[in-house]
């Protein structure tokens, strides 16, 4: 599995497989053991997911040693607070059955960032996380807090796709040495992404699908990718991107697919603000 180097020195597999939505028990724990088997090395969870505990056990019967994975989890809003990280890791460490985790990120850009980075600093200090960054944090609020601590994000996961190409706000992550994660890399298939024409097209050159050209686009552009399907024949179609590359053409091709927004929602939306506010899960 190709790897990326993030600011401190940890190495990353390219490609992740995502849980999000995974949340029947056996389905998460069979899902994650398949892509482990397909060859997956980089699982992606969060408190939110309600299934960290069901990956844990993915992970100890993969028959996969620990230290081959690379684990993400993330920190929910109502955790966001010095405190709140605290506590609310050690209860993710001890659903996943692990003794530390790869990375630990914020997942949304509300409550108290700063004290729950604080929190985490301090958790990457002590060797319980590798690698510490955040999610959906527009780069502004990134800079804010890799300007006024002592770590820089490892890592800014936010949604990339063909119709949210996002290209300003990824220059500017890696010029600040923040890795960007792209999560809904299809789009969740809206605006019927798996038969888009220019898509299909690029992959019929290739003798690719349009979920294999869209992983390549942004391997090449040094994003890790997230993809999620529960069938395995779909995940190793997923990791099947290493023996083509696109040309300028292509590329040129796929910037026309560009709106320019989100596929799902906006961060700034004082409603959906209070809705994740509101969203308390007892994680």
């Amino acid at each position: 599995m190709q790897t990326v180097k993030l600011n401190n020195g940890v190495e990353i597999p390219v490609l992740g497989f995502g849980t999000f939505q995974i949340t029947d028990p056996i389905e998460a724990e069979q899902s994650v053991i398949a892509a482990i088997k397909a060859g997956y090395r980089h699982i992606d969870t969060a408190q939110s997911y309600m299934n960290e505990e069901a990956v844990g056990r993915a992970i100890a019967n993969s028959g996969v040693p620990r230290e081959e994975l690379f684990v993400t989890t993330k920190v929910w809003v109502e955790n966001v607070s010095y405190e709140g990280v605290k506590a609310s890791f050690e209860r993710s460490l001890k659903r996943l059955g692990l003794d530390y985790i790869d990375m630990l990120l914020i997942h949304q850009p509300f409550s108290d960032v700063y004290g729950a980075w604080r929190a985490m600093e301090e958790l990457q200090e002590q060797g319980k996380v590798r690698a510490i960054g955040v999610s959906n944090f527009a780069v502004d609020r990134a800079v804010d807090l890799a300007t006024f601590n002592k770590v820089v994000p490892q890592m800014n996961q936010i949604e990339i796709n063909p119709f949210n190409q996002q290209v300003k706000n990824i220059e500017a992550l890696k010029a600040e040495g923040i890795m960007p994660e792209a999560w809904a890399p299809f789009a969740e298939g809206k605006n019927d992404i798996f038969n888009n024409e220019v898509l299909v097209a690029i992959g019929k050159k290739y003798n690719k699908s349009v979920a294999q050209v869209i992983t390549r686009w942004l391997v090449e552009q040094d994003i890790v990718v997230l993809a999620k399907s529960t069938k395995p024949e779909r995940m190793a179609e997923n990791l099947d991107v290493f023996d083509f590359a696109l040309t300028d053409e292509d590329k040129a091709q796929i910037a026309t697919l560009n709106e320019g927004e989100s596929q799902f929602f906006s961060h700034s939306d004082p409603n959906m603000i209070k809705w994740m506010a509101e969203r308390k899960m007892g994680v």
